[in-house]
């Protein structure tokens, strides 16, 4: 429920409800406990051109947050990581995204722990390049009057098993006469098989032969995804010992869009953090007579 709804229920002031919830918020997590926090997942959200972006924590094995701030990057993750010291907390492993300003942090704050590139940013980013592709062929396309491409640029970003019987046969006819996409969408369909590949040294075998033949393939976005990667092999690679990822994250990025559209926004920062740590006891259920 919304405050207001919660406020007509009870016949408080919209005020008051608020602040007897923001109160019981901040007494129960003013200090949260981190001693036993083990792996970890690190990420951005974005909330729009007035907040912008926040920096979240969450513990992979609870599912919980634990730690929320305006901003991203370094400065926005430091705090969190001397709380964790100070917390004599034995952290093994954690998993961000290739950002330069996370992971040297991370490095920095948890300097024995193994930090694991999030497969689901990589396949984003290569999915990227192949919408590169996909678009300069387009163009060209759109000079000679062809229409070879229109309508699968969702197509092409779909996986090869979720494909339907009718987006099928338009794919296979795209890359059957571009070339440079049927080389790039492989590449990508390939470097989706590398985290599942049975332990580190054959997923290491695996992908050091997938960057030779991304190298060598001409298409320059996959060069350059191939170059970007190899420069981050380490931190791929430890998904073969903590095969963990930022999943949780993504489905808590759905509740907090839930908890903006009830709320239509939050004009108290501080109140809005509070919700954020709250967020794994939020839970919807049907209601009626």
């Amino acid at each position: 429920m919304s405050l207001s709804e919660v406020a007509a229920c009870t016949h408080l002031g919209w005020d008051t409800v608020k602040e007897i919830v923001k109160s019981d918020l901040a007494k129960r997590y003013e200090h949260i406990v981190l001693r036993g926090v083990r792996q970890i997942a690190v990420d951005e959200i974005y909330l729009g051109r007035q907040k912008k972006f926040f920096t979240l924590v969450i513990d992979l094995d609870s599912g919980h947050v634990l730690w929320v701030a305006k901003g991203k990057g370094a400065a926005a993750l430091r705090p969190f990581l001397r709380k964790l010291r100070l917390a004599r907390a034995k952290v093994v492993a954690a998993a961000c995204d290739m950002s330069s300003a996370y992971f040297q942090a991370l490095l920095e704050g948890l300097p024995k722990a193994a930090i694991v590139f999030d497969h689901f940013h990589i396949i984003k980013l290569c999915n990227e390049k192949i919408d590169e592709v996909r678009r300069g062929l387009q163009r060209e396309a759109d000079t000679l009057g062809m229409k070879t491409l229109k309508g699968l640029r969702y197509v092409l970003l779909r996986g090869k098993e979720k494909l339907s019987e009718r987006d099928a046969p338009k794919l296979q006819e795209a890359l059957k006469f571009n070339q440079p996409l049927h080389t790039a969408y492989y590449l990508k369909e390939e470097l989706r098989a590398l985290w599942n590949q049975p332990g580190r040294v054959a997923m290491e075998r695996y992908f050091k032969d997938w960057i030779e033949r991304a190298l060598a393939c001409g298409v320059r976005p996959m060069v350059t995804l191939a170059k970007t990667l190899r420069g981050h092999i380490e931190g791929i690679l430890n998904y073969a010992f903590f095969p963990i990822s930022s999943a949780k994250m993504e489905g808590l990025n759905l509740k907090i869009k839930n908890l903006l559209r009830v709320a239509f926004g939050y004009r108290d920062e501080r109140f809005f953090e509070l919700r954020l740590l709250g967020l794994h006891e939020t839970k919807r259920s049907l209601s009626g007579a």
